[in-house]
């Protein structure tokens, strides 16, 4: 197997804690840096079993604390809306309408 390939079948999931607890897995789908921040595209990876349909995704911030980094939502809507307007383009782009 090519190691594009590989690296295609490689899956990345975390499992994530909500602020009532409860555990639940993402899968990574992309990230990106800006202004020293990372950023992480994530979708519930449930979702991924469905892979003809449309699925939401959610953007988590890196942060560090107390030497640990945590992946935290983001709160303020100008930087929400910048990362998110990153992703949407990213992800449009790697759909090719025309193929048939």
């Amino acid at each position: 197997m090519d190691e594009k390939k590989m690296q295609e079948a490689e899956v990345e999931i975390y499992t994530l804690q909500d602020e009532e607890g409860n555990e639940h897995e993402f899968e990574l789908i992309g990230t990106c840096e800006r202004g020293g921040v990372t950023y992480y595209a994530m979708i519930p990876a449930e979702e991924n079993e469905k892979e003809d349909e449309f699925c939401e995704y959610v953007i988590l911030k890196g942060v560090v604390e107390n030497g640990e980094e945590s992946l935290v939502s983001i709160d303020d809507d100008d930087e929400f809306d910048d990362v998110a307007d990153y992703f949407d383009d990213l992800f449009s782009e790697e759909i090719d309408y025309d193929a048939k």
